[in-house]
Order: structure tokens, then sequence, then C-alpha cells
């Protein structure tokens, strides 16, 4: 081979060591890329994982919170109205204990003779006394129940006997044996009652 066809050959080898060197470092910056996409969707991967926990994380604290909320409205609730039930009620006891005083007041102006002038003066304090006493007590809502003639119902009167009677409608109350009360709208005494048939 002649010193130019050597040259020739050198130069093709050097070109093609050349080319070469090129495409080897094309492959690495081509891996060298390759690695980085993987690295940044590996990365990707993990920071998307991360939101996906922190939402279902708010999601959780939302629900709790909402909970809490509820719970907190629930016993503001119940408490207000076990504080109304309390103001409403508080007189039960008191009012119970007045009842009999209430009735001996109406016993004593029925028993009374009112033609006698001696007894007019007492009767009339005994009269004025009881009225008073029952303005008093109606101001804290104690009210009477006096059904004489009304229809016969249980949440508000106790049958004490049943008679048959041509003069009233059956299950009308004919007489009434002693009042009831009730206080704000709870029976605190049914009345005493006799029931037509």
């Amino acid at each position: 081979m002649s010193n130019e066809e050597n040259k020739v050959t050198e130069e093709e080898l050097d070109q093609i060591i050349e080319e070469a060197e090129k495409a080897e470092a094309a492959a690495e910056a081509e891996a060298a890329t390759e690695d980085a996409i993987d690295e940044q969707e590996a990365k990707i991967a993990q920071l998307e994982a991360a939101l996906l926990s922190s939402e279902a994380k708010i999601k959780e604290q939302q629900d709790s919170v909402l909970r809490a909320k509820a719970e907190v409205d629930n016993m503001r609730r119940r408490t207000e109205q076990e504080i109304d039930k309390a103001r409403k009620y508080a007189l039960n006891k008191f009012s119970e204990e007045l009842l009999p005083v209430i009735d001996n007041l109406e016993r004593a102006i029925q028993a009374a003779d009112a033609e006698n002038e001696a007894i007019k003066p007492l009767l009339e304090g005994v009269e004025m006394t009881h009225k008073s006493f029952i303005t008093a007590v109606e101001k804290f809502g104690l009210k009477e129940i006096n059904p004489e003639g009304e229809t016969f119902n249980p949440e508000f009167h106790q049958a004490m006997s049943i008679q048959e009677s041509a003069d009233h409608e059956s299950n009308t109350v004919m007489f009434v044996m002693q009042k009831g009360y009730e206080l704000n709208g709870r029976v605190i005494r049914p009345a005493m009652v006799m029931v037509s048939k």
C-alpha cells in the first residue's frame, strides 16, 4: 500500500473513531437523560403519593372537625332544652305542695254559710285570699283543670267512677270531685272526675 492509501485509511480510521466516540457520547448522554427522566418520574410519583396522603389527611381532619362541630351543636341544643325544662318545671314540687292549700281554701268557701252575717266578712276574706293565691300561682304557669261538661281525656282526667246518665253524652265528665292542675303544659295532678256512660 502506498503512503496515500495509508493516509486515507488513517483518515478514515480517525473518522470512524471520531464517529464511534460521538456515538458513544450520544449513547451516554441518552442514558444520562433517561436516568434523569426516570429519576424525575420517580420524584413525581413520590410527590403525587405524598399529595394524595396529605389530601386524605386533610379530608379526615375536615370530617373530624365537622363531627366535633355537630357534637358541640347537639350538646348546646340539649343543654338549652334542659335549662328550659329546669326553668319551666323548677316549681313542680313547690306547686304540688301548694295544691292542698288551694283545695282547703275552696272547701272552706264551699262549706261556709253565705247567709250568716257573722261569717260573711270571714268568707269574703277567704275568697279574696283564694283569688290572690290563684292569681299568684297562675303567674308562674300553674293552671287549674276543671273539665265539667267536657269530653273525658285520660291525659288530663282520672276517672273515679262511671255512671249511666240520660242527661249527658257518653264519655262526658259529669262531676269533678277534685280539680286537676298543670304547670306550663305538664299535668302535675289530673282532675278526679265522674264520667257518663
